[in-house]
């Protein structure tokens, strides 16, 4: 956010407004993921379970960015920092469901639900970790209805260091992940064309759609952060010169990723099955 600045009065209102409106869509969708899973017991399963923290961490995220700056130190840092240490949380529970999917379907191990305490420590810790990193000699100022950090290169470095570092870091895992997995299920599906039994081919055709269309998921973090990640390299080598479309571009589609996550994560088939019987009965 350090960006706007140098922007008008009119710009930074219409920022708001764009950060507001994205930020609200992400609470709504988070939220009705969070509420399926609170209110369906058959979608209390470990692997829709990490999609449930993964809501939970976009709802939060969201709900700390439409809260925005109320005009009080306290209040400030803590709007900053809880959007931050919830963002973060975020993307990195997505990379916990890529080595979830990875680990059962390429190396065939069963025992991802022993590790649920290790992933708890591993996205709580580093997201706490990153957000106390980011809080050394920082301090925030107010603009607007914005809580904005010091602007000057070292600033804006341990930005990139505790936020767009760790972003494209998992970024690149999980494309990893998927494209093995994705490789994994088209060997299978090679190996089931020279066999007789149909209804095994048919499964093994389902499944591998179900997997190319989890090939997308990385696609999610690069749409929701590749603006900011651009706005953010401009803003450092031209700090005088802000580009207010790409600030635009970068505040909507960073709000909007707690909705691309409910949508892609959260609806699927078996929470639609879930609803669907739900309105039978």
């Amino acid at each position: 956010m350090a960006m706007i600045g140098s922007l008008t009065a009119h710009q930074r209102w219409i920022l708001m407004a764009v950060k507001g409106g994205a930020s609200s869509l992400s609470f709504v969708g988070s939220s009705f993921i969070v509420l399926c899973y609170l209110l369906f017991k058959e979608l209390r399963k470990f692997s829709f379970k990490l999609v449930f923290y993964l809501a939970l961490s976009d709802m939060l995220c969201s709900f700390f960015s439409i809260v925005g700056d109320p005009s009080k130190g306290f209040f400030c840092y803590a709007q900053g920092y809880s959007t931050h240490f919830f963002c973060v949380a975020s993307f990195l529970w997505t990379t916990t469901i890529a080595f979830t999917l990875h680990r059962t379907v390429v190396k065939h191990k069963t025992d991802v639900e022993d590790l649920e305490a290790m992933f708890h420590l591993y996205v709580w810790g580093t997201s706490l970790f990153l957000t106390v990193i980011r809080s050394i000699g920082n301090d925030h100022r107010h603009l607007g209805g914005w809580c904005l950090t010091q602007t000057g290169r070292t600033r804006k470095a341990v930005q990139f260091i505790t936020f767009y570092a760790p972003l494209w870091g998992a970024i690149l895992y999980n494309g990893y992940t998927y494209i093995q997995v994705i490789r994994m299920l088209n060997n299978a599906t090679r190996m089931a064309v020279g066999m007789s039994d149909r209804a095994y081919q048919s499964d093994e055709r389902a499944d591998k759609k179900s997997m190319n269309r989890w090939g997308y998921y990385p696609l999610i973090l690069i749409g929701s952060w590749a603006f900011g990640t651009i706005n953010g390299i401009h803003d450092f080598i031209e700090p005088g010169h802000k580009i207010f479309w790409l600030s635009v571009l970068d505040v909507g589609t960073a709000a909007l990723m707690g909705l691309f996550n409910s949508i892609a994560y959260g609806l699927n088939s078996s929470v639609r099955r879930a609803i669907y019987e739900r309105l039978d009965q």
